[in-house]
């Protein structure tokens, strides 16, 4: 009787202690697996066209803009939508729409101007897999819609060529956007639109999913021949708001060039909600 009840004894010692293996190896395995579709999330946040649906919600701020020292706020909303073509292309729709602007006058006295700005609208054609290089890509059309208030929009339909080219390894991300921008309509009293944007960038996520970034937002008007130069350092940190992925932002910038009366700094804040397939 006492060698059964030893046995037994050891049989139930043998089950539990399989079982709480199992169970902390199927708990390892499934943090390594949200570990890895974490760092793929933040990878594809450093992508300008990664296959995933993102809402990015942006505030900047920029000040020391003309002799009054002014400040100006910019609310944006940035949605990044793919759409599948076929079996080996992709195109992705990135809508920049700034929902409104408060800018403080840039000389004592004037009037301040608030509102809403021109859309952007771009489509990138997109192949689904990188290059044997590496490398991922897209081109397609860039259209400026005069949608913003008095004060605040060109007032012109401008159309033009948009590319982007970028590289990931190890956590790294590096590459750069552009487009320009050609006036084709609009009204005749104000200036036509020639203008080019620069958008070199270079990011690096850690294993803890925060996002280093730097990079420029730099444009060329091409009538002024003046150059708009603000240099953006940024982190941001991918977490989870119940089952909602979502990535919190912040960032300085330095105006290492602008038109006289430019801003001198500012900030960004930004939320983006990621909605992967």
């Amino acid at each position: 009787m006492k060698t059964t009840n030893r046995i037994t004894m050891v049989l139930a010692m043998l089950f539990t202690t399989a079982m709480v293996f199992s169970l902390t190896t199927l708990n390892a395995a499934a943090e390594e697996k949200a570990t890895d579709e974490a760092t793929e999330l933040a990878m594809k946040l450093s992508n300008p066209i990664a296959s995933l649906i993102s809402v990015p919600i942006k505030y900047d701020y920029d000040t020391g803009i003309g002799k009054a020292d002014a400040d100006r706020s910019t609310f944006t909303i940035q949605p990044v939508i793919p759409l599948e073509l076929n079996e080996t292309w992709n195109v992705i729709s990135r809508t920049i729409v700034p929902v409104h602007i408060d800018a403080e006058s840039p000389v004592a006295g004037g009037s301040d101007t608030n509102g809403m700005g021109d859309i952007l609208q771009s489509f990138f054609i997109s192949p689904k897999a990188p290059t044997e290089q590496g490398w991922i890509w897209g081109a397609g059309p860039a259209l400026a819609l005069p949608t913003g208030s008095d004060g605040l929009t060109t007032d012109k339909f401008s159309v033009g060529p948009t590319a982007v080219a970028l590289k990931q390894k190890g956590g790294w991300t590096y590459g750069a956007l552009a487009n320009h921008l050609w006036s084709v309509s609009g009204d005749d009293d104000r200036s036509d639109v020639n203008a080019t944007f620069l958008q070199p960038f270079l990011a690096f996520v850690t294993k803890t999913h925060t996002t280093l970034t730097a990079n420029t937002e730099s444009s060329y008007d091409w009538t002024a021949e003046e150059w708009t130069v603000p240099v953006n350092l940024t982190v941001s940190q991918l977490v989870k708001i119940g089952k909602q992925p979502v990535s919190l932002q912040v960032g300085y910038r330095n105006y290492v060039d602008a038109p006289k009366g430019g801003p001198d700094w500012g900030l960004r804040f930004q939320v983006t909600f990621l909605f992967p397939k």
